[in-house]
This record gives structure tokens, sequence and C-alpha cells, in this order.
């Protein structure tokens, strides 16, 4: 088997890697699903996800809108509110967080032996 030049190799994990750079770390796909669960404003976010702190939660949404995942909108009233509303693009993202969902329950069940997790399909 001939090995892969090194300019292949970037060519095959680029992509990979720029997914990463999009969705990864804790929170981002977190905030995503609870953006796509209903909760449009950011205490509501923010209420819906154990753990996460204000500051990070606003450095998220800002990358998730510089990613098209999410549209930011100032409604004008009193007081000011700001809704966050999943964009078209974001739902392409159904189909992976579908599978990393099984993988998740697969992994858990064969390190973890945890049968407390079943197979049902993820929400979005």
């Amino acid at each position: 088997m001939k090995k892969k030049e090194h300019k292949e190799c970037m060519s095959a994990l680029l992509p990979v890697r720029d997914t990463l750079d999009v969705i990864g770390g804790k929170w981002k796909l977190l905030i995503l699903i609870s953006i796509w669960e209903g909760n449009k404003h950011f205490r509501e976010i923010e209420r819906s996800i154990p753990k996460l702190s204000t500051k990070v939660l606003s450095k998220e949404l800002k990358d998730l809108e510089e990613n098209q995942l999410i549209t930011r909108t100032v409604l004008n009233g009193f007081p000011v509110r700001t809704e966050y509303m999943p964009t078209e693009h974001s739902k392409t993202l159904e189909k992976v967080i579908f599978e990393l969902h099984n993988w998740g329950i697969h992994h858990r069940k064969k390190i973890f032996g945890d049968k407390s997790f079943t197979n049902n399909s993820v929400r979005v």
C-alpha cells in the first residue's frame, strides 16, 4: 500500500478540521440544539444549558452567527430584546448530529455498559 503524500492527507483532513472549528467545543452544539428546540432569547438559552456561563454563551452565539448557523435580531421595545433563530444552513447539520447522537449511545454502552440510554432519534 502506497503511503499518502502530505498534500493528499491535508486535502482529506481540511474539511474535517473546518467542521470541528465551526461546531466543536463543549457548548456550540448544545446551544444550537437549544435554539432549535425553541429557546430564542439569551436567558432562555442560558437557562436551558446547565453550567454555561453568560460570557461563554455570548462568545459562542457570536461564533454561531459568524458561521451563519443562527441569526440575531434586536427587537425594539422596553426592554430591548434580542432573538436568536436557526438558519436553513444550520439544518444541514441534522444528519451529523443524529450520527453523533447514535455514536455516543453505542460508545457509552461499550465503555460503561450504560443501558439507560436508548436509541431514540435526536429531535432537531
